[in-house]
């Protein structure tokens, strides 16, 4: 008995600290150092990257997002699921251009899950952008069962199944893309 009451405070001192490890405002959002530069860069590219969720819920689960970039193009589209705001009716996918799809997610360095450059990413890019206004969840955000961060990334992979991306285990809610509308 005495053991067990051991391992449960140790269970829970462990959770509680990582409960409260930060604030997503001071979490690091630098790049990663792991996309190719735009600026260099000049064949079309796209990339998908997991990094563990915020929060205790990194221990068991990924964030993931795409990121494309057009031959010559100067910048990158990123599209994301996101839920914060999504009740106050913001778009839970949002879509943003930056130099540096690769950044830290709220502390978390991702880990890059797919590249594919050259013709074969030029060819699927304007399939993405096409596909992400038909997006069936686009205002929607549920963690679990989903739609969620990780919906978009496979209900994309598919939609192309030629794209080759294949999510992690721990990317809970990617399988509510088979619930296609």
């Amino acid at each position: 008995m005495r053991f067990l009451t051991q391992f449960l405070l140790a269970v829970s001192v462990v959770l509680v600290a990582g409960c409260s490890s930060g604030d997503w405002r001071d979490a690091s959002r630098e790049p990663a150092g792991i996309a190719p530069n735009p600026a260099v860069e000049q064949e079309a590219v796209i990339e998908a990257y997991a990094a563990d969720a915020f929060g205790w819920r990194g221990w068991f689960a990924v964030h993931t997002w795409l990121a494309v970039k057009p031959a010559g193009a100067a910048e990158y589209t990123v599209y994301e699921v996101v839920g914060w705001g999504v009740e106050h009716g913001r778009p839970a996918l949002r879509v943003y251009q930056t130099t540096t799809p690769d950044r830290y997610w709220y502390g978390a360095k991702p880990e890059k899950l797919l590249s594919v450059k050259g013709p074969q990413a030029a060819e699927i890019i304007p399939r993405i952008k096409e596909l992400s206004s038909a997006y069936p969840w686009a205002n929607e955000y549920e963690v679990l069962p989903g739609p969620n961060s990780n919906t978009f990334p496979a209900w994309i992979g598919l939609q192309i199944p030629e794209l080759g991306l294949e999510l992690p285990f721990s990317a809970y809610g990617s399988g509510y893309a088979d619930n296609d509308q």
